[in-house]
């Protein structure tokens, strides 16, 4: 893939990128409307053109907008196919920065270059994605893992979200609105992704915290050659998912690899209050005995008691029965609102209770097949059908918790990896869900 030699740093190189982009995306529109009039209109074609305009674009600019899509790519209800297949790829293959970028960001920082610091570095990274790339090191005779973080994104990050608005609106179909409700939660937690600082003591804590927990591990961290834009720690052998699973492991250890996932995730949430909030692929290792390694922790999403009360209520087995004590807990949960007219809230109550039944049923039994790829067709199926419901489309407002994002996000991940895994998994959960809810 070709090195980029420069990043467009400021607002005004930044915003006109954007402006450029969307005049491209319009020209598409366009294109499509005089095809439709003549009879040869392609929709899919259209998806596939503004798919490619968009991430070439996010791709030279890296940083949060790059970062966004990666996150919808995610989420298979989100986005059409084109768009899903093209942002993927920031979590593994964005354009890497070239070797003088690097060297001038280890000047700043450090006051020396790589080579000067480590015995070996390779100058062409190892990997890219959206925040920074990784370089491979050795030093003392100690393979080392060096993320670089590109210049500029930190600073960019609330303006960017502010320019990447209106495309984010016309790809996804909903109101500025419905997306502003979300925006301050994504801001927060994208600046917390450009501190390394942060994420090396979030990850050292967390680490330490699950070190007892069986076929994990984690990499350890070196404050000395880290600091603000620069984060170093061991490198961790081992295959990424694709990999691992083009690899045609046995049934045992998929198990095995997947509840440690499943373990990891739920002693974070219900033990630790605070969770790795970024379940993709490449942010995980596995190794060829069968351990998981985890690789980083810029994205954790701390969880307040009162959110943790009101949300892991919803997920016991039969609590969609309860109807009255339900309805209050949607309430709390700013599900349902006091100005909801009666339609309203049979709506709201129904495709909610069909939602949390849904994503529930892993916690329903001691054990969940995640290999069943028709529960998962249920639940895309289920968002692509309340999505396009003349009753949610007249809403047109964001629903539940802003808290509710990260941690939505985080069990859809986790989901959807040990599905490409197909993984069975002893679904633990604590004993007070085994319990009746108490609103």
């Amino acid at each position: 893939m070709k090195e980029q030699t420069r990043i467009p740093t400021s607002k005004v190189q930044r915003a006109a990128k954007f402006v450029s982009t969307g005049a491209r995306i319009g020209g598409n529109y366009l294109k499509h409307n005089v095809k439709k009039v003549v009879g040869g209109a392609d929709r899919e074609e259209l998806h596939e053109d503004n798919a490619e305009d968009i991430y070439n674009a996010l791709s030279e600019l890296k940083g949060s907008a790059l970062k966004v899509a990666q996150m919808m790519s995610m989420d298979k209800n989100m986005l059409p196919g084109a768009y899903q297949e093209r942002f993927t790829m920031a979590q593994y293959s964005a354009p890497p920065l070239s070797y003088p970028l690097v060297v001038k960001t280890f000047q700043k920082y450090f006051g020396k270059s790589p080579d000067q610091m480590f015995d070996t570095f390779t100058k062409n990274a190892v990997n890219a994605a959206s925040i920074g790339q990784v370089h491979q090191a050795t030093l003392n005779g100690k393979k080392l893992a060096v993320k670089i973080q590109y210049p500029g994104v930190a600073d960019s990050v609330s303006s960017d979200l502010k320019m990447v608005r209106p495309l984010a609106t016309r790809i996804l179909n909903i109101s500025s609105a419905e997306l502003e409700h979300y925006m301050a939660e994504v801001e927060g937690k994208l600046l917390e992704e450009t501190d390394y600082e942060l994420e090396l003591r979030r990850g050292k804590e967390i680490t330490e915290a699950c070190s007892h927990l069986p076929n994990l591990r984690f990499p350890q961290y070196y404050e000395e050659f880290s600091g603000p834009r620069i984060l170093t720690m061991d490198w961790l052998e081992g295959k990424h998912l694709p990999e691992f699973n083009a690899s045609n492991p046995t049934q045992e250890t998929r198990d095995q690899v997947g509840q440690a996932m499943w373990d990891f995730y739920h002693h974070q949430i219900h033990e630790l209050k605070q969770v790795h909030a970024d379940p993709h692929p490449g942010n995980f290792i596995i190794s060829d005995d069968g351990t998981l390694g985890v690789i980083d922790f810029g994205c954790v999403k701390e969880i307040t008691d009162e959110f943790y009360s009101g949300y892991f209520k919803l997920l016991p087995k039969g609590v969609t029965d309860r109807e009255e004590e339900l309805k209050t807990l949607f309430y709390k949960m700013d599900f349902l609102r006091n100005e909801d007219s009666e339609s309203d809230i049979r709506f709201f109550v129904g495709i909610f209770k069909e939602m949390i039944g849904m994503l529930g049923q892993p916690f329903h039994a001691d054990e969940f097949d995640f290999a069943d790829d028709a529960y998962f067709k249920n639940i895309y199926d289920m968002g692509d059908r309340i999505s396009k419901s003349p009753e949610y489309k007249k809403a047109r407002q964001a629903r539940g918790p802003k808290d509710a994002l990260y941690v939505n996000r985080t069990y859809f991940g986790l989901y959807n990896i040990l599905n490409q895994m197909q993984a069975r998994v002893r679904t633990t959960k604590p004993a007070w869900m085994e319990e009746t809810i108490t609103v």
